[in-house]
């Protein structure tokens, strides 16, 4: 049975994907340092599954302590790296916090895998790279523009670190370009849990909903799309989790192309702000307290993937719609806060 270590693994995206991983018949190491996110996520991934994966509380800035934890774990095989500061504001205000803790730890955690023999990197980038496309959908040849914040250009860094790497070694790996992940697992076990005020769109609307925001502020109505309101590729979390496992199985068994592959994760659809908020209201029967407000500074109009890649190379597709990722979100909130 393969281990595979699983960064930042008690965040959002990464115990969906350890769940999923554990599906597949994966055993599971996860590092986080638990900055942003909480220890009980691993009894909720392990209510799922049945098992429960080892978790090593570290810093991966502390070069010594991911040395040791390799010296300790010697049967990995393959690397899925999530662990990531993420906040595009934050990292304006603070580029070198993002600089050392995302490129300096892709580092020290590649230069582990080179000389230990670990070939398998999947690597958690963003649809960020591309910023206010030329056109639409977009495909993983569209180019990669000058990034908007520090945040996104960490992201370019480390996939070109990545190509670099894999040039001139016998690692392989593949960049999964996410577009807007949302949803919860469907048994409500674990979801999104942002520390703090929200920096996504839907977590904002769950806690509008179970009335821990007043107010969701809607920026700007007067874009170029058909409501005025900003349009994104919104993903159901479980589909982006199951295109990690895909990828993953790609990488052991050798079907990769080159040996470092880029794949847009998305539904290929776009949504509107407005039209989330009319999804969330139909799927739960709710009303939202919500307001438009004057337009966000750096807010990209519209951006929504070209997915033909990802289906006919990796073989994966989207399947499960906004309403069910939005009904899942709900029951996510109500349990986390209570709520008959």
């Amino acid at each position: 049975m393969k281990k595979i270590l699983v960064t930042g693994g008690l965040g959002y995206i990464g115990s969906h994907t350890v769940v999923e991983l554990q599906k597949a018949g994966f055993k599971t190491v996860i590092i986080d340092d638990l900055s942003n996110a909480s220890v009980d996520v691993l009894d909720g991934i392990t209510n799922i599954t049945g098992e429960r994966p080892d978790l090593e509380i570290l810093d991966l800035k502390e070069k010594e302590a991911v040395s040791e934890f390799f010296n300790k774990y010697t049967d990995i095989t393959g690397v899925i790296h999530f662990a990531a500061s993420k906040a595009v504001g934050e990292s304006v205000e603070n580029p070198l916090l993002y600089y050392e803790n995302n490129v300096g730890t892709l580092v020290y955690l590649l230069k582990e895998c080179s000389d230990r023999g670990i070939k398998n990197f999947i690597f958690s980038s963003s649809c960020t790279v591309y910023g206010q496309p030329d056109s639409l959908p977009i495909t993983e040849d569209a180019p990669v523009k000058p990034a908007l914040s520090p945040y996104g250009n960490t992201k370019q860094i480390s996939e070109e670190i990545l190509a670099d790497l894999c040039n001139v070694s016998d690692i392989r790996s593949i960049s999964l370009r996410y577009f807007n992940p949302i949803g919860a697992h469907e048994s409500a076990e674990i979801g999104e849990l942002p520390l703090g005020v929200p920096q996504n769109l839907v977590p904002f609307i769950t806690q509008t909903a179970a009335g821990v925001r007043e107010q969701l502020s809607v920026f700007g109505d007067d874009y170029p799309t058909p409501d005025g309101s900003c349009v994104r590729d919104y993903i159901h979390i479980e589909d982006l989790a199951e295109a990690h496992v895909v990828a993953l199985k790609r990488l052991l068994s050798e079907e990769n192309k080159e040996r470092f592959e880029i794949f847009n994760i998305g539904t290929g659809k776009g949504s509107s702000v407005l039209e989330v908020i009319r999804s969330f209201e139909e799927a739960t029967g709710l009303k939202l307290n919500y307001k438009i407000v004057d337009r966000r500074p750096g807010d990209v109009t519209k951006v929504y993937a070209d997915t033909t890649k990802a289906n006919s190379e990796l073989g994966w597709k989207a399947s499960r719609s906004i309403k069910d990722a939005l009904s899942s979100a709900w029951e996510w909130e109500k349990q986390v806060r209570g709520i008959d």
